[in-house]
């Protein structure tokens, strides 16, 4: 009897785990992505100097449209603002580049993106299609460095660690950790 009572809990314990997480699915993307105006700055290359760049890019880029986000109450207005800025901000990463000794451009654009899923310091954003404000250095063919443009996830708070989650190895945790 007290092997069944163990082996009772265990069972809840496991079936706690599975639904806790299964409320984080893909029933709450379609309106995740539908509140969040994502940011993507694509590398010209894997180069060691161009990855550099991009970084040295981001932060100018981040400065320039900071004023600008801070001002939306919602998603549609920080898309029509930063929409107006598009060509300011290409002049910012291009200004950037040429003082680095960068002869490509850049080119922005808002669009929808597919994005997996990240996990920023108090939101978990589950992949899928997201518009996105999507900056190209040169090719646009290298590493890349995402974030969220609105609500400011990235913009004013400095937050740009991304965690990588994994559920399994939470649930692993849970158990043996």
């Amino acid at each position: 009897m007290k092997k069944f009572a163990v082996i009772a809990l265990l069972a809840a314990a496991i079936l706690g785990v599975v639904f806790a997480f299964a409320g984080t699915g893909s029933g709450e993307a379609a309106a995740d992505a539908a509140s969040y105006l994502r940011v993507h700055i694509r590398a010209n290359s894997n180069g060691e100097e161009d990855q550099a760049v991009k970084y040295k890019v981001r932060d100018a880029v981040v400065q320039f449209l900071t004023p600008t986000v801070a001002e939306c109450e919602t998603k549609a207005e920080a898309m029509q603002k930063i929409g107006e800025k598009l060509g300011e901000a290409e002049e910012v990463a291009e200004r950037v580049l040429r003082e680095n000794g960068f002869s490509y451009g850049a080119r922005a654009e808002i669009r929808k993106e597919e994005f997996p899923t990240r996990v920023y310091k108090n939101a978990t954003l589950e992949a899928g299609v997201y518009d996105a404000l999507i900056m190209e250095l040169g090719s646009g063919k290298g590493d890349n460095w995402w974030c969220v443009v609105y609500p400011p996830l990235c913009f004013g708070g400095g937050n740009t660690n991304i965690i990588y989650k994994s559920k399994i190895a939470e649930i692993i945790q849970k158990f043996f950790g």
